[in-house]
């Protein structure tokens, strides 16, 4: 029986293209409806356009269609996608450039830090109205893949407040495999591991080929300059922490409070060009698409011909729920139980199977403590972003951006509560749960030159300081 697919936010050039592409390639999803949904007209014609020609060109059965009516779209759909960027380039061009002001450098600026954070209030008030919709008029057991940024925390937001069934899909592992199959000289397929940690600080836990361990190799040669330049970053984790993870040096340089904090550090560390770490790599990119593509449809200039699946888990996904094949991906799920020392109810990205009975994540156990560590730092502002999300609680904003690793290394807590209001007062736009609130000024308190202190009880601890002064003026001859 055909499938109908509701992909929200499908004016997206390359996730849209891409994930129809691979669904179409799939001979067990042929036949599908694509119920396509975006904000943006213009481009969610071209892009419906865009996919009749696929379809037409390559003799493919199916149906394709558009409509600015999100819950239309979703009316009895059996996968719901969510690729949409709410705020388009407008938002994130201040999620880049007000950090920056202050003082924040960021590469990517999507998943953590001002603009992950910002990104992700953006985020949640839409993907409640999805989950919503998928409640009330899609069809029962409806299954949401959810591809937005900020990953980890869209969905550890989604885990709090529906029962939707989702899972966030990522790249990063495939892509990763890539490099590591390149650095050890094995085929990447040959390759057999267990990764388990969150979306972007995701952690080979082990890596082999035929039985050997990888690791003593991997390590070896990012010892060698010309292995190491490629992936500074994540080449300095490896080297300090042990394991190897899934993300680029210009998203893990964001995520830690060691890369980005100063110039020294940065020229030492984030020097190579685009994602690795060059300043606003993501916002340049993107600023420079949009003004090519002003005038003209990027889609003009792609070929419609389907050749092969891409690497992206969507297609496969949906073909195991549809055929009871089994399949076995990287998701990211409410953590219940299946890393047990982070935090229960936050997004984990663990090894997950699919079939015709739905998802079963598996249950990792522990981390090693230093990799639980590093991932909690990222939780804990993760958590209070979706706090504010959902809540509509400025100075949830605040909090959040004050627990990043990046921020907190760089700038004052006033600074950060400057930063934090001057974002959202350019956002309200795409905000809504923060109409009428604002973030409280806290001035910095002026202290004059003649200031006396109020008295205070002696506690221990100036008692003891009192005591060494009477012991250093002590006469002693």
């Amino acid at each position: 029986m055909p499938k109908k697919i509701a992909m929200i936010g499908a004016g997206s050039v390359v996730f849209a293209k891409t994930l129809m592409s691979d669904i179409m390639a799939t001979p067990a999803l042929a036949d599908s409806e694509f119920a396509l949904m975006s904000r943006t007209e213009p481009k969610l014609r071209r892009m419906e356009a865009f996919a009749k020609r696929m379809l037409k060109e390559n003799r493919l059965p199916g149906k394709v269609w558009a409509t600015l009516d999100r819950r239309k779209a979703i009316q009895d759909a059996d996968f719901v996608i969510v690729i949409f960027q709410i705020g388009g380039f407008d938002a994130y061009a201040i999620d880049y450039e007000v950090p920056l002001k202050y003082g924040v450098d960021q590469c990517i600026g999507d998943s953590l830090g001002p603009g992950g954070i910002f990104r992700g209030l953006r985020s949640v008030p839409e993907l409640l109205k999805v989950a919503r919709d998928m409640e009330e008029v899609a069809r029962p057991g409806a299954l949401m893949l959810q591809y937005a940024n900020p990953m980890a925390g869209n969905c550890l937001a989604l885990g709090k407040a529906t029962r939707v069934p989702f899972v966030g899909l990522c790249h990063g592992v495939q892509t990763t495999l890539d490099l590591i199959a390149g650095y050890c000289g094995v085929p990447k397929e040959e390759i057999t591991y267990t990764c388990g940690g969150i979306n972007h600080m995701d952690w080979f836990l082990t890596l082999e080929h035929k039985g050997k361990d990888l690791y003593p190799h991997l390590r070896k040669v990012f010892e060698k300059p010309e292995y190491y330049k490629n992936e500074k970053v994540r080449g300095e984790v490896l080297r300090h922490f042990g394991y190897f993870m899934t993300e680029s040096t210009g998203h893990l340089s964001e995520y830690v409070p060691w890369f980005r904090k100063n110039r020294k550090a940065l020229d030492l560390y984030c020097d190579e060009p685009s994602f690795g770490g060059e300043s606003g790599a993501y916002y340049k990119y993107s600023k420079a698409l949009a003004a090519k593509y002003a005038k003209h449809d990027p889609l003009e200039f792609e070929s419609a011909k389907i050749e092969s699946r891409s690497v992206e888990y969507c297609s496969y996904l949906i073909e195991a729920v549809v055929t009871g094949k089994p399949f076995r991906l990287m998701g990211n799920v409410r953590n219940d139980g299946y890393i047990t020392n982070l935090p229960e109810g936050c997004c984990v990205e663990v090894p997950t199977f699919a079939d015709d009975t739905g998802l079963h994540p598996t249950r990792i156990g522990a981390l090693p403590p230093q990799l639980a560590a590093a991932c909690i730092t990222n939780v804990n502002v993760q958590i209070l972003a979706a706090e504010a999300g959902l809540t509509g609680d400025p100075e949830h904003v605040v909090h959040a951006a004050a627990m990043d690793p990046l921020t907190g290394a760089v700038l004052t807590l006033k600074e950060i509560r400057d930063m934090c209001s001057e974002m959202l007062e350019a956002q309200r736009a795409w905000l809504p749960q923060f109409k009428g609130k604002k973030i409280v000024p806290k001035p910095t308190i002026s202290i004059p030159k003649n200031c006396k202190p109020v008295q205070v009880p002696l506690d221990p601890a100036l008692a003891i300081n009192k005591r060494f002064g009477e012991l250093i003026e002590r006469k002693t001859d």
